[in-house]
């Protein structure tokens, strides 16, 4: 049985292009509608032959060009019921991507679905900005957040009390248009 933290890519799709959505989607893996307009988890095997067959199939049929509004795979996932069980698993999630980070430009970009007026989106990006610099420079290596055209650019993504989170690198976000972080 699939449970919520098993589904690791958040998609909104455009106004009245749902069932359409749907449709295309399908063929990847399991989808998930949420209780939220327009968005939808999905569980597919491979993040990594995912983006590139989706990117394909989009850029074959340009009826399906105008269908998704954002496409964000994660590589880590949890269900949170507070403010601070959120930034407790958000840092336990971000911290072996210090490597990645290391003496790379970088920022925190966050999608909040749910939670309004409890979780800011940011106030978390700043507080996980934060600790990441805080990290990097504990472990004697530098890093630097920047917002102009930065190196990696971390997502992420909550749907009510879900949180999915992934980083990018530039090559990725030129390579995969489907990426819409900032």
């Amino acid at each position: 049985m699939t449970t919520l933290q098993d589904y690791n890519v958040v998609i909104s799709v455009r106004e009245h292009r749902f069932q359409r959505s749907v449709r295309l989607l399908e063929a990847f893996g399991e989808l998930k509608r949420t209780d939220f307009f327009n968005v939808l988890l999905l569980k597919v095997e491979s993040i990594e032959s995912f983006l590139p067959q989706l990117q394909a199939r989009i850029e074959s049929e340009s009826s399906l060009q105008d269908c998704l509004g954002h496409v964000m795979p994660v590589f880590a996932t949890f269900v949170f019921q507070s403010v601070e069980e959120f930034e407790f698993k958000a840092k336990q999630a971000v911290t072996p991507w210090l490597p990645v980070l290391s003496g790379k430009t970088f920022h925190v970009r966050m999608h909040r679905r749910g939670f309004k007026g409890r979780l800011s989106s940011h106030d978390e990006e700043r507080f996980l900005d934060h600790y990441l610099m805080e990290q990097l420079t504990g472990k004697g290596a530098s890093g630097q957040i920047g917002f102009k055209d930065p190196d990696v650019i971390i997502a992420v993504e909550t749907v009510a009390q879900w949180a999915g989170l992934s980083h990018w690198g530039r090559q990725d976000l030129q390579r995969y248009t489907l990426l819409t972080l900032d």
